[in-house]
């Protein structure tokens, strides 16, 4: 399982998504360019020492990640308000990658286009959306559990 930020802008939720990773011992995929400088230290400071134990691939472009998803192989798992895929009826394997847009503009139609799936978060309809990091929490937990890949404390 892989977690991937497409072109995101808040280095907060980015921190999140960062401590997220580590804790659930899922690496992380940060597509660029970000809407804030990239760089180990801004990423500390929004990730606390997660960002030391976090497994982080920096990809300077979308291009680039397509050529990383290309050898690693696995599916690439939108999450989206443009879905008619509640993610709990979806059936998550071992090598996907979830993937986020970015937080004030969400995926492109190319993103959307290259993704082997699309799932959504069902919710009331007066609401827009839930916070990118949430979303990617509340997914992440679904694909773990239903792939049996929690990390065990030792």
């Amino acid at each position: 399982m892989n977690i991937a930020l497409f072109q995101p802008d808040q280095p907060q939720n980015t921190g999140t998504m960062l401590r997220l990773g580590a804790c659930m011992d899922v690496p992380v995929h940060v597509v660029e360019p970000c809407g804030f400088p990239f760089s180990h230290r801004a990423l500390k400071r929004s990730s606390m020492d997660y960002a030391d134990i976090v497994t982080l691939h920096h990809h300077m472009d979308w291009e680039a990640f397509q050529g990383w998803k290309k050898e690693a192989g696995g599916r690439l798992i939108l999450l989206t308000t443009k879905s008619d895929t509640p993610y709990t009826d979806f059936s998550f394997e071992t090598g996907d990658i979830l993937m986020v847009g970015s937080e004030s503009t969400g995926a492109p139609d190319f993103v959307h286009e290259a993704a082997d799936a699309r799932v959504t978060i069902p919710m009331q309809a007066a609401a827009r959306s839930i916070n990118v990091a949430v979303s990617l929490s509340m997914v992440l937990g679904e694909a773990l559990r239903q792939t049996r890949q929690f990390p065990i404390k030792k």
